[in-house]
């Protein structure tokens, strides 16, 4: 066939192309792959192939092109190597290239920053999975099935019957200690949570929470009380003013929020705190017997306290971040900014 007699002829030609830089590579894609190059204009024989010989022409054509490329390859990768400076042509006394220093996240210092208050306090650090049943995340902590507090957690559910979920509170971390360890207990739990609520500047679909749980003998309302005092003022300066108001968990009673001043408008009132000078920082209470019943804690020797709250609110009174969005956004621009911050 004169066509494969062709062929075989610009094969040769391939073949013997030698070239190790960058204008030799471009001198073989153009007179053999460009748009007027030698493959295409070959590739136009095809309408004068008989009909029972283009099946077999077609591969030929193909089989050619292909070899074609894998040359053009073979002669960029040469060039690449040829251009790589040699030890002998580098320039020692030349100055070194910068180098991008990173920093931590925003939400990941005032992790760090709250976890070491509490370990001053004798807190010890616990965590748990991601995923967690129904029996660690809401039976176990006084929210039994079809309990109504258990609609104030909008819910993503991985598996039913058995139910399996993404944790909406990092108590279940707690739950796991209690279920192993026997009073005392002293941890504290950070970890992210999720729940099912429309994301906006004030909620997201996930958050980071830190937990704490203290149980032993003779632990009162005003232990619980004196600690949070003591992370208020560490964490935000011993000006920070601070009040507590009675509030409903199920798994603590009695149960109380904690509020502080607000640090944006220094109590004057802004939207930030709704115009009332004060941000719910965290929930907290004395353990209900219930739950330590649920582990085979006896409340009538054992008492303790817990507390929660979400690293994010902590963080936007802090460094006064007024969208929540911004913390998993990765806007360099924004992360910038705690390049100082220790």
């Amino acid at each position: 066939m004169e066509l494969s007699a062709q062929i075989d002829q610009y094969k040769k030609e391939i073949e013997a192309f030698a070239g190790e830089n960058g204008e030799a590579a471009e001198t073989f894609r153009i007179k053999y792959l460009g748009t007027k190059g030698i493959v295409k204009n070959i590739m136009q024989e095809m309408k004068n192939v008989p009909a029972d010989k283009k099946k077999e022409a077609g591969q030929l054509l193909n089989s050619f092109k292909q070899f074609a490329e894998a040359k053009y390859e073979t002669l960029k990768q040469l060039s690449a190597i040829s251009h790589q400076p040699s030890a002998k042509n580098i320039d020692y006394t030349l100055p070194g290239d910068d180098i991008t220093i990173g920093t931590r996240h925003p939400l990941s210092i005032v992790r760090s920053q709250i976890i070491s208050i509490f370990s001053r306090l004798g807190f010890i650090l616990a965590e748990g999975p991601e995923i967690e049943d129904d029996w660690h995340n809401f039976t176990s902590m006084n929210m039994p099935e079809n309990h109504p507090a258990r609609d104030m957690q909008d819910t993503f559910y991985v598996q039913k019957n058995p139910d399996w979920l993404l944790r909406t509170h990092t108590s279940s971390v707690q739950a796991r200690v209690m279920e192993k360890q026997k009073p005392p207990i002293r941890i504290i739990c950070p970890g992210r949570v999720y729940r099912n609520e429309t994301i906006s500047a004030r909620a997201h679909c996930f958050f980071h929470q830190v937990e704490g749980l203290y149980v032993a003998e003779n632990v009162s309302f005003a232990d619980l009380k004196q600690t949070l005092y003591f992370f208020v003022r560490e964490m935000f300066g011993k000006d920070a003013k601070i009040r507590f108001r009675p509030s409903y968990f199920p798994f603590t009673e009695p149960s109380a929020e904690m509020d502080i001043d607000c640090l944006i408008c220094h109590g004057k009132g802004c939207n930030v705190c709704k115009h009332t000078g004060w941000v719910e920082i965290l929930g907290s209470g004395m353990v209900h017997p219930n739950t330590l019943k649920n582990f085979d804690i006896d409340p009538e020797i054992y008492t303790g306290f817990a507390f929660g709250m979400g690293i994010e609110r902590i963080c936007q009174l802090k460094y006064r971040v007024n969208d929540l969005r911004l913390y998993s956004q990765d806007d360099v621009r924004f992360l910038k900014q705690f390049a100082g911050v220790v």
